[in-house]
């Protein structure tokens, strides 16, 4: 029975886990979470995730609610190979790295972002947040220019995390190639691959729920 991915288009986590599932050829069975009728309060969602948030795995009764933690639980369970977070303890350290720098770095700026237009405080980036999005895409760019992939000398798992996250601060802070060229090549990389056929519908989804948001983007 197929691991069924509780879900919400365009969501940027929600997004990573399903890139790694095509990526090692995993079958999800997909839940669309309706989450503007509040099923994410329910309480049969609540004793999934407590945390009321998309993705949600239920892997047959093993659940997991991280998107970080699912698509390295994916992988070593359901993988065919490990070039996406190798067993290596050096080279998976090296992954990890990469995943908690989206976890710590790239994605709290983007769940601000979210909460400022949720509660209405905002119909563009205020200076603050043009400054903080500046910051993560300088670390990125710099993190880059060492080697063609966030990790490794290939693509792993830290790739399909940042990646998710950097196309949806794209939305809102253009990311110029002349001011980050390393991150414009990268991005072409990732796209290019095949794991990402169906992600720009994906992205599209996520530029469809900013619009009904009005938020505006930034060209700065």
């Amino acid at each position: 029975m197929a691991p069924t991915l509780y879900m919400l288009n365009g969501s940027p986590p929600v997004r990573a886990v399903l890139i790694a599932a095509n990526a090692i050829g995993l079958k999800l069975d997909e839940y669309q979470v309706d989450m503007l009728n509040d099923e994410h309060l329910t309480e049969k969602y609540l004793k999934l995730n407590p945390l009321h948030t998309a993705p949600t795995l239920d892997d047959n009764g093993s659940v997991l609610y991280d998107s970080h933690v699912i698509n390295s639980y994916i992988v070593d369970k359901y993988g065919k190979n490990f070039s996406l977070y190798p067993k290596d303890f050096y080279k998976r350290g090296l992954v990890d790295q990469g995943i908690a720098f989206d976890l710590g770095n790239l994605y709290p700026v983007l769940r601000e972002i979210h909460l400022s237009y949720l509660k209405k405080e905002i119909t563009t980036l205020t200076p603050r947040l043009v400054d903080m999005c500046k910051t993560v895409y300088g670390f990125l760019e710099t993190i880059l220019k060492r080697h063609e992939w966030v990790a490794l000398d290939h693509f792993t798992l830290a790739d399909i995390s940042c990646y998710t996250t950097i196309t949806s601060l794209d939305y809102h802070l253009s990311i110029k190639p002349e001011a980050y060229p390393t991150i414009s090549n990268w991005l072409k990389r990732c796209a290019e691959l095949p794991y990402f056929k169906n992600d720009p519908k994906s992205l599209q989804s996520y530029f469809d729920i900013m619009e009904t948001w009005n938020a505006k983007r930034c060209e700065q």
